[in-house]
């Protein structure tokens, strides 16, 4: 079966800085809904499209692509009482980026399983099921 709009697609994938070096890689496949649901990065979906189980994709994510630009905005000091005491300094650097935010990534995916949809899953726009993340009502 082919990735298509609408089937659940279930990979496996390692994340690398552009020095090669490894950042992130699954334990186990994840399961995402393909079709623009926001399960994974764009991307990375154009790219896995009319793939079948065993295909692999490998896709460079510029900082707009992955985890966005590095915002210094959301960097601030704050002071440290509003912190645990096992801190030193006075004051505190927050940062509000993801920790990916700004840097370019290669991402290296290969499918495991495709599978159609069903039509609860389509109605809340994510995967449901034993690899799906279980959320209650």
């Amino acid at each position: 079966m082919q990735i298509a709009k609408n089937t659940v697609v279930s990979l496996t994938y390692e994340l690398f800085d552009t020095d090669g070096k490894l950042i992130e890689k699954t334990d186990g496949p994840i399961d995402y809904l393909h079709g623009g649901y926001q399960g994974i990065f764009p991307l990375v979906e154009q790219a896995l499209a009319g793939k079948t189980a065993g295909e692999a994709c490998r896709v460079r994510l510029e900082p707009d692509d992955g985890f966005g630009d590095y915002d210094a905005q959301l960097v601030h000091l704050e002071p440290r009482n509003k912190f645990p005491d096992n801190i030193a300094e006075d004051k505190v650097v927050v940062d509000g980026n993801h920790p990916l935010a700004g840097k370019t990534l290669d991402f290296t995916g290969t499918v495991t399983f495709v599978r159609a949809a069903t039509a609860e899953e389509l109605a809340h726009g994510h995967v449901h099921g034993a690899h799906g993340h279980e959320h209650h009502h």
